[in-house]
């Protein structure tokens, strides 16, 4: 995870300039490059809450989750009464979601009373669809905004991903109200902190600003170590992030390694008011399902304020971002851009995304994915515990903890 930027950092890795005095002092900022936003129920929070460095950290919530659809920005609807008076649906609809929402929120897997019919297993999302006659513009919002699923392939596979899904949406939204998400007090830079200090106590080593010059291997061509500064630390196995294995002209210096997936275009904007229609909120998601614009891949909207102590008082940050497809990738934030309303500044940057080529069993190195364009963690959490079952053997299972750990909330 990239620590937060500061103000002075921020304008010189995209300007090579100093930020304009009226942004304010520099130590309000910590930008994060790549923000994600946790699900309150989600498996990020999870993660955190069982390893314990939720003791290290603050959490704020967001205050509002949004979709954009027929050319306006509306709340997401989670519940069957707020279904009823979401904007994005005429009053038939409307009762059509409050029926599906009704019937999700209901469904008990031991009474198949509560079914209608329904065997998750087998039943595509498509014809959960069709028998509670939804339109193409409510399946969006549920599917990319509720579910964040990242395309529409999840309508031919069983339902039970996106019932479950929905249900994680609805009880992360249940939770505090407002929205299901959660964002760390300073940005997202506190995490690896919290887990430095953590480290600390269980004796690891936890090395920062800590350049790697070679990835060390025996004659079989097995990992056996890490030289940094002339001194090569040895190890049975090794986790990284695929930019280490890459090579000087983007590609993989061993094609076994990483594979390049695709591009991810993101524009970090700031702003002195925030996202118009959208009650005035002092943070957001917000998404742009593909349909709505005409694209293959959704676009996304995170915004935080000085709420979050991310920023100076009156200023907002947000990040516009998708999957590249053309040619021009700025250009295709573009509907998310206009969204914004008056820009104070902006800056793009075009990153590659890689996976990892092979299990990392040959090798027993274990490459981790690129991030992505989405605004939360829920597909990085799935990158976690696909490493850990390469690296461990094993699926990552978290225990329930029963001592009153938790996620303490900022007020």
């Amino acid at each position: 995870m990239v620590p937060g930027a500061d103000a002075s950092r921020l304008y010189k890795k995209f300007r090579n300039s100093e930020p304009p005095a009226e942004l304010g002092r520099d130590r309000d900022y910590a930008v994060d490059l790549i923000p994600k936003f946790m699900m309150a129920n989600g498996e990020m929070t999870r993660m955190l809450v069982h390893t314990d460095v939720t003791r290290y950290l603050e959490f704020k919530q967001i205050a509002g989750s949004y979709v954009f659809r027929d050319g306006r920005i509306s709340k997401v609807p989670s519940t069957e009464m707020e279904a009823v008076r979401s904007p994005l649906m005429g009053l038939f609809e409307k009762r059509r979601a409050k029926k599906f929402f009704e019937w999700v929120q209901g469904y008990r897997h031991e009474d198949p009373a509560t079914h209608q019919g329904v065997d998750l297993d087998k039943t595509t999302m498509a014809e959960v669809y069709y028998k509670f006659g939804l339109e193409a513009g409510t399946q969006d919002f549920i599917g990319h905004a509720m579910a964040l699923h990242l395309d529409d392939g999840y309508v031919s596979r069983p339902a039970r991903e996106t019932f479950d899904r929905i249900l994680l949406y609805t009880s992360s939204m249940a939770r505090y109200g407002k929205s299901p998400y959660i964002y760390p007090l300073y940005g997202l830079g506190e995490l690896p902190q919290g887990f430095a200090r953590l480290s600390a106590i269980y004796g690891g080593t936890y090395m920062l600003d800590k350049p790697v010059e070679k990835i060390e291997y025996d004659a079989q061509g097995k990992f056996v170590g890490v030289t940094s500064g002339g001194e090569t630390v040895k190890a049975a196995k090794v986790i990284g992030d695929p930019s280490y294995f890459v090579g000087p002209e983007g590609k993989g210096e061993d094609e076994e390694k990483v594979f390049l997936e695709g591009r991810v275009v993101r524009a970090i904007c700031i702003l002195r008011h925030p996202i118009p229609n959208t009650d005035d909120s002092d943070s957001v998601q917000l998404i742009i399902p593909q349909k709505q614009v005409g694209r293959k891949h959704d676009i996304y909207i995170a915004e935080v304020s000085s709420t979050h102590n991310v920023c100076a008082k009156d200023v907002y940050i947000a990040m516009v971002s998708t999957v590249v497809e053309t040619a021009d990738p700025e250009a295709e934030l573009e509907p998310g851009l206009k969204l914004l309303g008056p820009i104070y500044d902006k800056f793009v940057e075009i990153a590659p995304i890689y996976s990892p080529a092979s299990s990392g069993s040959r090798d027993n190195v274990f490459i981790t994915r690129s991030y992505d364009a989405t605004s939360h963690f829920e597909t990085v959490c799935d990158d976690v515990k696909d490493v850990w079952l390469r690296a461990v053997g094993e699926p990552l299972v978290l225990k329930k903890r029963d001592d009153g750990a938790g996620i303490q909330e900022a007020q």
